[in-house]
């Protein structure tokens, strides 16, 4: 399968080139049937290519393609070439799979748009690019997809650009992401000076064989400098503090666009990205400890967030934020496999909230504020019952998904082998933050299904299921959510129920091998199973307590108790409810300054001195020599014979007056 692997991500560009240069002439039947075949093609191909990956002896462990030798310049080297080995076979899979699943919705969700050949062309463009980063065989073809994934990012979430508020949050996804690329490309300067290379398996194999040699030392500057920059790359593209900003506002786009690229592949590039460097960031363990407390700070954060947004969308942005910030904390704190886990739940779940609250969006007209809904349970029971599946995963219950992904984590943040201490309490705030989300994630449910409908009667008229092509992809992503974390069964869990082993940490192993050899010198503190069963539960008693506030907040108790409970507690109200005032904080700091600064430049320093004084000022002052010279060259011979005689006598005093 190595010769084929190109076709992966050629399917998409061709579903891009036709509907994008073709879409308006072959109609919605050619557009749609276009999309949809291309993503579906390149699923089969990928899984075609995972199943032969499957059949191979462990020293045949990659597929290797080779397009081309693409950069060539004296010692340096780039192939343009594609690797699918069992980190970017699970990535394929989900990209490719979930990505037809959300196409399929687009169907009955676009169906009705005037521009519905751009969007698709548009989504295919996006599918394209991920393709290329999942799959790229070095850091610079990842790049590339890097890059293209913002640009399509851009395009989507300003798809209905003739409002202000979408296309300011696409400009703000691209400029946001922009920041964090320069630290990628940055990391990837150093690395490349410090390896000679840019190609995964070179760098890899270098960076082990340095650290045996004692080259390179745990901790070794420059690793920390590298590995650092490359996560500023991360948190740009996976919504991390300090660069997180920007995804909130992208609910602004098409509502498929918020769960296929906010949800299931973008955003988790950057979570990719720090598995695929595992050996970099084993290497440096300061680097480790900070992704992982940034991560924690992310996850705690946008929970909290998201406890008083009245979107449906923002609400499932901000768990969106909080969720990558648990996949962080996996491979921060060297659980590679559970970062890499908790990805695959996370696809799952979420990508069917927000399918599922694109549903309730479509049956209530447009309208996404929780506030008008109510009720909706009776007049759409599938959307319900996916959606409540799928809120039973995030929210961490058993045996749903997110429960073994967000257990491991927990798990191997409080045996952190480098930092125990620091590992403790980033479990503790990372529960914390797991009943929150269980908090948020069902006050959504009640708020939307229960209790009165209080929208308008025109919408009460209006609500209803909505059709198969978006119902579908609901009832496939609400099984998934159930049974997707069965496939990452704790070790403890699986010897009680017949020695279940754990297939997906089996599975990515090989990725991850130098630094679990790496790991292998490092002290780490065993713990009983008894400690790990209470951990387990605990987690478990902490999402059930946050039902259970939810509950008794938004459906035992009536409005004026929420009323009164916000004027309480009003410091704290205002404070998450203008998200920490962060944006604001943002645009007197960083927004101000740099508009400032730049009209400075531009009225002092171009306007000014370079056009005034250099070009204008230059053009002025020839101007001006030029128009008192003219009087001279008058045409006249006496003027002529004066300026001669004038001139003898001066050369005359000045030579004679010289002796």
């Amino acid at each position: 399968m190595e010769n084929y692997l190109f076709l992966i991500p050629l399917f998409p560009l061709v579903g891009f080139l036709i509907n994008g240069l073709l879409g308006q002439r072959i109609g919605k039947g050619g557009v749609f049937f276009t999309a949809c075949s291309a993503i579906g093609f390149a699923f089969v191909v990928a899984l075609f290519s995972v199943i032969d990956l499957v059949g191979r002896a462990p020293e045949e462990r990659q597929l290797i393609q080779v397009l081309w030798n693409w950069i060539a310049v004296g010692d340096v080297h780039v192939e343009l070439g594609f690797m699918v080995d069992q980190l970017s076979a699970v990535m394929i899979l989900i990209v490719t799979g979930i990505s037809f699943l959300i196409h399929i919705y687009s169907v009955g969700y676009m169906h009705d748009d005037p521009s519905y050949w751009r969007y698709f062309a548009y989504l295919n463009m996006f599918v394209f690019f991920m393709c290329l980063l999942v799959l790229g065989k070095n850091y610079l073809v990842m790049f590339v997809g890097w890059e293209g994934v913002g640009l399509a990012s851009y395009l989507l979430i300003g798809f209905w650009y003739e409002g202000d508020e979408n296309a300011d949050a696409g400009k703000k996804a691209f400029i946001v992401n922009r920041i964090g690329d320069f630290g990628f490309v940055l990391g990837m300067f150093v690395m490349f000076i410090t390896f000679g290379s840019l190609d995964y398996n070179e760098v890899f194999h270098r960076a082990h064989e340095m650290f045996l040699e004692g080259a390179i030392t745990i901790n070794a500057p420059v690793m920390i400098a590298m590995c650092l920059l490359l996560f500023v790359g991360a948190t740009g593209k996976s919504a991390q503090i300090p660069l997180y900003v920007w995804l909130p506002d992208a609910m602004a786009g098409p509502t498929p666009v918020s769960a296929l690229i906010h949800a299931a592949t973008m955003v988790t590039a950057g979570v990719y990205m720090v598995a695929r460097s595992n050996i970099l960031y084993t290497l440096a363990p300061t680097a480790l400890l900070v992704v992982s407390l940034v991560a924690v700070a992310t996850a705690l954060m946008a929970a909290t967030i998201g406890i008083l947004q009245n979107d449906i969308k923002k609400v499932l942005a901000y768990s969106t934020v909080s969720q990558l910030g648990y996949m962080f904390v996996g491979v921060g704190v060297t659980a590679y496999w559970a970062g890499i886990f908790h990805l695959m739940t996370h696809a799952f779940f979420k990508a069917c909230l927000f399918l599922c609250s694109g549903s309730v969006i479509h049956a209530m007209s447009g309208d996404q504020d929780m506030r008008h809904m109510g009720g909706l349970a009776k007049k759409m029971p599938i959307t319900y019952a996916t959606m409540l599946i799928a809120t039973l995963a995030i929210a961490g219950m058993p045996p749903f998904a997110a429960f073994f992904s967000k257990d491991e984590i927990l798990w191997k943040a409080f045996t952190f082998p480098y930092y125990p201490l620091m590992g403790k309490i980033i479990w503790f705030v990372g529960t914390l933050a797991a009943g929150i989300t269980a908090f948020y994630m069902f006050r959504l449910i009640f708020m939307t299904f229960h209790g009165e409908f209080r929208g308008t009667e025109e919408q009460a008229h209006h609500v209803h299921e909505s059709p198969v092509t978006m119902t579908f992809p609901l009832v496939v992503l609400a099984f998934l959510s159930l049974t997707g974390g069965w496939l990452g069964i704790p070790h403890l869990i699986g010897e009680k129920i017949g020695h279940v082993p754990n297939v997906l940490e089996h599975f990515l192993e090989p990725v991850f091998e130098h630094s679990q050899a790496i790991l292998a010198g490092v002290e780490i503190h065993e713990y009983s199973h008894g400690v790990e069963w209470t951990l387990m539960g605990s987690s478990v008693l902490v999402g059930a307590i946050g039902i259970c506030l939810a509950y008794f907040i938004y459906m035992v108790k009536d409005a004026d108790f929420r009323k009164r409970l916000a004027e309480t507690y009003r410091l704290h109200y205002d404070l998450i409810y203008n998200k920490y005032y962060v944006d604001e904080i943002y645009y007197v700091m960083v927004v101000l300054p740099i508009y400032y600064f730049s009209v400075f430049l531009w009225k002092v320093i171009d306007a000014f001195f370079i056009d005034g004084v250099g070009v204008n000022g230059a053009g002025w002052l020839v101007r001006r020599t030029s128009a008192g010279l003219r009087y001279i060259q008058n045409g006249y011979i006496q003027t002529y014979g004066a300026y001669m005689c004038l001139g003898v006598v001066v050369i005359l005093w000045f030579f004679l007056g010289a002796h």
